[in-house]
């Protein structure tokens, strides 16, 4: 159930997208299937090649590492599938139900997801895995909305208009002396016709 809950931290985390960012519904649980099962196909063949070197003999490692792989990756692929499947579903049918998208839908998501997977031991089973689910996932939405509020703190919002331009001010002209105003001011004299005309 640990390696199971690594999706949801994954898609808060690591891709850093907002509840409005997300694909709508439909789209979303066959997206989060789809990368549940290449999170735990991947992570599985990791761990498998390691597990699968050290159990062989030496000489063999190489192919004993690739047979635990070929054997054990899919099926933890497909166990991560199951519980992405599932934990989508509940999401989205809370989100229709309730009309609104918060982090309480994904906590009663985990919280369901975890009963169902653990319903064939028992409603005892089922319970504790129900809220192992829940407080699982409540304490990822606290951390998500602790680390959003904090980075948001921080950094200016992305396409903040700039501000305003205001031009510095500007010192008063000194007062100067006022000069009398001469006839021909702002027009060119031919000084040789004044002269010639005097």
């Amino acid at each position: 159930f640990f390696f199971c809950t690594t999706i949801h931290i994954a898609e808060q985390a690591g891709s850093a997208m907002s509840v409005q960012e997300r694909d709508p519904c439909p789209h979303r649980i066959l997206d989060d299937i789809g990368g549940a099962f290449a999170m735990g196909a991947i992570g599985g063949g990791l761990w498998n090649m390691v597990k699968g070197a050290r159990n062989s003999p030496r000489g063999e490692r190489m192919q004993g590492s690739i047979s635990a792989i070929r054997a054990r990756a899919p099926i933890l692929g497909g166990n991560f599938a199951v519980w992405g499947g599932l934990f989508s579903s509940f999401d989205c049918s809370l989100v229709w139900l309730r009309r609104k998208e918060d982090p309480w839908n994904s906590i009663a998501s985990g919280a369901l997801t975890g009963g169902v997977l653990a319903a064939r031991g028992g409603w005892r089973a089922a319970s504790r895995s129900a809220a192992v689910g829940g407080v699982l996932l409540a304490m990822i939405e606290g951390l998500n909305i602790f680390l959003t509020k904090m980075l948001a703190e921080n950094s200016a919002p992305p396409y903040a208009p700039p501000p305003p331009y205001q031009p510095p001010p500007m010192a008063p002209a000194p007062p100067t002396a006022a000069k009398p105003a001469a006839a021909d001011e702002g027009f060119m004299v031919d000084s040789a016709k004044s002269s010639q005309a005097t």
